[in-house]
């Protein structure tokens, strides 16, 4: 099953416990055609379902993952951890050619990384400092880590 990065990060919300459509958007911060669109295909995939309850209120909506759904994620993210442990080697061996390219090969994994919490984030910025780049070439500023301060890291970089 070819599945994109977002899809797998929806996933991994609604397998973390987010059931409703909204918590999982403001979760992800994906805008809601794009997630509904995400959804859909999660769900035609078999990877999670949409399922119908009665409540006090009236008809309640929930998204559950399934089984099927929950070992893609886990497959995911043992690959992100693969490809982390990759990062690190670079890193610890000062391969700044090795570490820039294999970034660059990769970044589109970096929100899923995050996202997961597979990635140590002190050493994940050290190795933008070691290759003298700016996150913001690689990270959307939406999915950067919670405290990194861009304006912060650039004059690290400028030095």
């Amino acid at each position: 099953m070819n599945t994109e990065p977002k899809d797998i990060i929806v996933l991994g919300a609604i397998q973390a416990g987010i059931k409703k459509f909204e918590k999982i958007q403001k979760m992800t911060q994906i805008e809601p055609k794009e997630l509904n669109s995400i959804l859909k295909h999660l769900e035609n995939s078999m990877f999670m379902r949409v399922v119908e309850k009665n409540g006090l209120l009236g008809k309640k909506i929930e998204i559950t993952v399934t089984g099927k759904g929950s070992k893609e994620v886990d497959k995911q993210v043992h690959e992100l951890q693969i490809k982390w442990n990759q990062m690190s080697t670079f890193y610890k061996t000062q391969d700044k050619e090795g570490l820039k390219q294999y970034m660059d090969d990769i970044k589109s994994f970096f929100p899923m990384m995050i996202f997961f919490g597979v990635m140590n984030i002190e050493m994940f910025s050290m190795m933008f400092r070691m290759i003298g780049i700016k996150m913001s070439n690689y990270i959307p500023t939406e999915n950067m880590p919670e405290g990194e301060d861009e304006s912060e890291f650039d004059a690290n970089v400028e030095s």
